[in-house]
């Protein structure tokens, strides 16, 4: 068994930038995943700053490589819920995004340091208040031809080709402040941002007078310079760049297309890869972007990537025995046989992604936090480890896991297994030995390991708090379908969940900012409270050693004994992968995976399927 160098490393960089914020005062406060030699707040981009680069003088136009390219195989599960930049929020989105479309910086998956992507400089002012990036000039904005087989570049009305400028940015970053969107990640960036959050929580939805989007602080000064106002001197702000929800977009392309512009024979990307095919539900297909600039493609090799949509794991997990597909999730019924039987084609990957049962806070019973308490504590998350998920895992007790700048020790807060706490809590909410509990519906995604979850659940609050499984009713939806169902109103909505929550950038505010803040929980429904200024404290506060303090004090108010525990946390990933040998690659511990640098050894693929 292989476990990922490389991600260890990060991890440990990780954990070790934690320690020395927490140490070093005032006068390095930086988010926890920058890299240990950088300043904050930087004044400008690193030495890597990418050349200027003539316009060409008409569109250009080039076929993509269809002989014998090397191919990446793969499988999901789920359909992709949107390629649309603004309204990504999924693993599976996310990671389509971020291949199709560039953001305005990128994130070194060796280091984790930020790096040049559309912005090849910027500049920080002295107060931390404006960011002003400079963007290359030769990014093309691009469709494919897929009767042609070509790729093309845009042109506007004049026949004059299309590149991407600060005003695609600037569009993109006030469409995402738009409540009319619908995007879950609007409330992540409002409050770092001049503007946006008036506009997103404007009472009339259909009337937000064109002054207020004005007046949101993101500027495009020309072509190559965009000016971002902040609310507060946020240190984490320049991890937030590499973000999908910053994207520039193809103006032209939404108001013509309207929410179709996102299918293959609409969509117009700024990336590696362009769309070949979405055939929704059953597979889709990316191919490299050959009028991408050279110095921007890439360290891999992979010029197409396909990826058929199949019921479960157990079936994907099939398809990589066979040598159809590169990597694979292990089934957990096949996992020791696999570990035995293939330990130089397995990885193990600690990604940071947290996983938990939500509650809907307004729906009975789970109105009552004396429930939600019970429930949480009810569960034994080590046996749930050992057992159900065969070690492949931590358990948490509070939501942000080690290596995130300002997460508690995974031990000391939070109150975990307790199930003398939980009886008692549920005699408090008027349930002892759970007389008299309804019926209520425990909703997961998809796949045998998640009802595996489940059912383990289920048999945890049987044997803990005296609830009868019928009690508890069970159901399964795709993830998308999930998603859906749980930000419907109280009367359709499930009363639980299943969800993880992996990092955006290295922050706590990432975590309990961005996910549990009141303004944030469309599908949990919190109501404000102190927390909630709480958090905003802690997100403006410029004391790192005064942040990590509150971001204690807030973890402690959602988990603690006496917490209001809107989710129940259960584990931190760390999973195995089945992995052929013949592909090279950094997973990405934020935003979506760099199939741009991927690399597959084309032989030795063709050789064990035959070819």
């Amino acid at each position: 068994m292989k476990i990922n160098k490389m991600f260890l490393t990060i991890f440990a960089l990780l954990v070790i930038s934690s320690m020395v914020l927490a140490a070093c005062g005032p006068t390095t406060e930086a988010p926890a995943t920058e890299a240990p030699a950088t300043e904050a707040p930087a004044t400008e981009a690193p030495a890597t700053e990418a050349p200027a680069t003539e316009e060409p003088m008409g569109p250009m136009e080039a076929p993509v490589n269809m002989d014998n390219p090397v191919t990446y195989n793969g499988y999901s599960t789920t359909e992709i819920p949107t390629l649309d930049p603004q309204l990504g929020e999924d693993v599976v989105s996310i990671g389509y995004i971020e291949n199709l479309f560039v953001q305005l910086t990128n994130v070194d998956l060796e280091t984790t340091e930020i790096i040049p992507e559309a912005a090849s400089s910027w500049e920080v002012s002295e107060d931390g208040m404006t960011y002003t990036f400079t963007i290359r000039n030769d990014i093309p904005w691009v469709r494919y031809y897929a009767d042609e087989g070509v790729v093309r570049q845009e042109v506007d009305a004049e026949g004059n080709p299309r590149f991407v400028t600060a005003y695609d940015f600037e569009y993109g970053i006030k469409r995402a402040c738009n409540p009319n969107l619908g995007s879950y990640y609007s409330s992540v960036i409002a409050p770092q941002i001049v503007g946006c959050e008036d506009v997103l929580y404007y009472e009339d939805v259909e009337n937000i007078p064109q002054e207020m989007f004005d007046a949101i602080g993101v500027k495009a000064l020309d072509e190559s310079t965009l000016e971002i106002q902040l609310a507060f001197p946020a240190a984490y702000f320049m991890q937030m760049t590499s973000m999908w929800t910053l994207s520039a977009v193809p103006s032209w392309a939404i108001e013509e297309y309207g929410d179709q512009w996102i299918e293959a024979e609409n969509i117009v990307t700024n990336g590696r890869y362009v769309l070949a095919v979405w055939d929704h539900g059953v597979s889709r297909e990316a191919l490299r972007n050959p009028l991408m600039p050279e110095d921007m493609r890439g360290t891999g090799n992979i010029d197409r990537v396909i990826v058929n949509v199949v019921p479960d794991v157990t079936t994907g997990y099939a398809l990589w025995l066979n040598n159809e597909v590169d990597t694979s999730g292990i089934p957990d019924e096949e996992l020791q046989a696999h570990l035995e039987q293939y330990p130089d084609e397995t990885v193990q990957i600690p990604d940071l992604a947290v996983f938990y049962i939500a509650f809907r806070m307004t729906k009975p019973p789970f109105d009552n936090v004396h429930v939600r308490r019970a429930f949480s504590a009810a569960f034994d998350r080590q046996a749930f480890i050992d057992t159900v998920r065969q070690g492949q895992g931590l358990p948490m007790k509070h939501f942000a896991p080690p290596g995130i700048f300002g997460a508690p020790p995974i031990d000391e807060v939070g109150v975990g297994f307790d199930p003398e706490y939980a009886r008692a809590e549920m005699e408090a909410a008027g349930y002892p030995n759970c007389e008299g509990f309804p019926q209520v519906t425990l909703l997961g995604y998809s796949g045998q390991s998640t009802l595996n979850w489940i059912e383990f659940a289920q048999k945890q609050w049987e044997e803990n708090l005296g609830c009868d499984p019928a009690l508890i009713q069970i159901e399964q939806q795709s993830f998308s379908d999930l998603l859906t169902s749980t930000a419907a109103d109280d009367d359709t909505a499930p009363h639980m969940w299943t969800l993880g929550w992996g990092p955006d950038y290295g922050d706590e505010n990432n975590w309990v900012g961005d996910v549990l803040h009141c303004n944030n929980t469309n599908r949990i429904k919190r109501e404000c409270n102190d927390i909630d200024a709480m958090i905003e404290q802690a997100r403006e506060e410029q004391d790192p050693a005064k942040r990590i303090e509150l971001y204690r004090q807030i973890e402690e108010a959602f988990f603690g004994p006496e917490g209001e525990f809107p989710f129940m946390p259960i584990f931190l990933r760390i999973g195995y992968s089945a992995q052929h040998s013949w592909l090279s690659y950094t997973p990405a511990l934020f935003g979506g995976d760099q199939w741009y640098n991927w690399t597959i050894d084309w032989e030795a693929k063709q050789a064990a399927q035959g070819n």
